[in-house]
């Protein structure tokens, strides 16, 4: 029990002394931004959004010393609007700065055939570790009867628990976003290093969702996390096509809370009190043999004006607050009258590449399998108050930001952007063969729109605002994590017809 608590001070320090980062140089985001053809700024959220309620008399309960380091790229071109959002690093004061991966992009165009105005969004949620069981109700992908571990990342200097352990030097480094002349195709991302999380038992039974909030059961690193994106506009065929690239880098270190010891693993043996135990299983090794897999989740949004929408595989079947597998197929949304608005393709690369460290140390040879998606039940993930209950106490002033520029788009971004539990689906994506290895992924998301002249369209004056609503959702969705853990620690377009609406 002194061992455990000891260890529990030990963390307590780490979290206070994390990596001190420097506060990166913020630019200036303004409204004319938003006319420009494109643009990259790193801008502090939190500041622009006390300014903006200031601005507009909108009471405000931010804290003036929470700071959020967003990365944005913006692309306006042929009646497309995209904005993507990373997440630099954020704090909630102590001068400590997390890097933590959060991921969004939005886009706003008007549809192909009823020139609706659309915004949907695509937010990258956080890494799920899970181990199969024998009541497993899907095969290779996590469900409610595995054991789970919701995977939350942060920067830390972990050679305080122990002498073999290295001084880690966690960053994040941007992609700069950049185009072909003729400003159909677009790249951008960004990468994270030396990436530390906390492993929280979780359950997603959605009558019960919640975590294991008293202890992490393991501390690991990631070499890197990497989000590359490429963003083609073809006029011809009136779609856009965004690939998604991510990266989840190898596990270098693991430390294991086996009571009343901490084990720490990498890719020599298991340590014990700072010693190597003689044949000893290597962090891929313990991984492999325990099976333990790596997913992600990922959630889908979108609003339309004058409509409501609903998704549904190729085949027909409702994946709203469903679970339904769609590894090799693709789930489309449309308007409630059958109008397309965007595809998510899983199937044209179900595959992913791992990268065997242990038998390839300069991880240029790969191999493939296949991976699992499905969708999940929003619930499981939503009504994880306990998880989410920062992030759901900010949300409630993120619709302020559109009340005074139409009263119409307030009421429908109150309902459905801000809140998890309107998503369009939420879906999982499992690489059943992991080891802690090197894992290269890439869905592809589809757009149908109508698209304008090469001249860029100058966007409609609220979409610049609506679209920053639609960031912090993503920002605090991961950010928040952090202050709860504080205070635990004490802390191809078709010509056929759609398919018929389910229920």
């Amino acid at each position: 029990m002194k061992i455990k608590t000891l260890l529990g001070l030990l963390l307590i320090g780490i979290t206070l002394t994390s990596i001190l980062l420097p506060a990166f140089s913020a630019d200036q985001l303004l409204a004319t931004d938003f006319q420009q053809e494109s643009f990259q700024k790193t801008i502090d959220f939190f500041e622009y959004a006390r300014a903006f309620a200031t601005a507009h008399g909108i009471p405000e309960n931010i804290p003036p010393y929470w700071h959020a380091n967003l990365y944005m790229t913006y692309v306006n071109t042929r009646g497309l609007h995209m904005l993507y959002a990373g997440l630099i690093n954020i704090t909630f004061g102590l001068n400590a700065y997390f890097p933590i991966p959060m991921q969004t992009f939005m886009m706003h165009y008007k549809t192909e055939n009823q020139t609706r105005d659309v915004l949907m969004a695509s937010t990258f949620l956080m890494l799920l570790a899970f181990n199969e069981t024998s009541d497993s109700i899907h095969q290779n992908s996590p469900d409610m009867n595995d054991t789970l571990w919701a995977s939350f990342s942060m920067g830390f200097d972990l050679s305080q628990l122990g002498a073999t352990l290295p001084i880690l030097n966690s960053k994040t480094e941007t992609i700069p976003l950049t185009s072909t002349t003729d400003k159909l195709q677009w790249t951008w991302g960004m990468k994270y290093t030396n990436l530390t999380a906390y492993w929280w038992q979780t359950w997603i039974n959605p009558n019960d969702p919640h975590y294991q909030q008293n202890w992490p059961t393991a501390i690991t690193v990631y070499d890197e996390l990497t989000f590359t994106y490429n963003l083609t506009i073809n006029p011809t065929t009136k779609t856009a096509t965004l690939t998604e690239n991510h990266i989840i880098g190898k596990m270098n270190h693991l430390l294991l809370f086996t009571a009343p010891f901490w084990l720490y693993l990498n890719n020599t043996g298991t340590y014990l009190l700072g010693n190597l135990v003689p044949n000893s299983p290597t962090i891929y090794q313990f991984l492999q043999e325990n099976q333990i897999k790596m997913s992600i989740v990922n959630f889908q949004t979108s609003v339309l004006l004058d409509r409501t929408t609903y998704s549904q595989t190729t085949t027909g079947e409702n994946v709203t607050d469903n679970e339904k597998i769609v590894s090799d197929s693709q789930i489309s949304t449309y308007a409630d009258d059958g109008e397309k608005i965007f595809d998510v393709a899983f199937g044209t690369k179900q595959t992913y590449k791992l990268y065997n460290y242990t038998a390839d140390p300069t991880e240029t040879q790969y191999d493939t399998y296949d991976s699992t998606t499905r969708t999940a039940k929003i619930n499981s993930f939503a009504n994880n108050t306990e998880l989410f209950t920062y992030h759901i106490s900010l949300m409630k002033f993120l619709p302020f930001v559109t009340y005074n520029m139409n009263p119409q788009l307030y009421n429908k971004a109150k309902d459905t952007i801000t809140n998890m539990t309107k998503a369009n689906y939420f879906y999982l994506t499992a690489y059943p063969t992991y080891s802690g290895y090197k894992i290269e992924h890439d869905p592809t998301f589809t757009i149908y729109l109508t698209p304008s002249a090469a001249t860029a369209a100058t966007p409609p004056n609220w979409i610049g605002i609506i679209i920053l609503t639609a960031i912090v959702i993503t920002a605090t969705a991961t950010a928040i994590v952090i202050v709860r853990r504080r205070k635990h620690a004490q802390l191809t377009q078709t010509t056929t017809q759609p398919p018929t609406k389910t229920a």
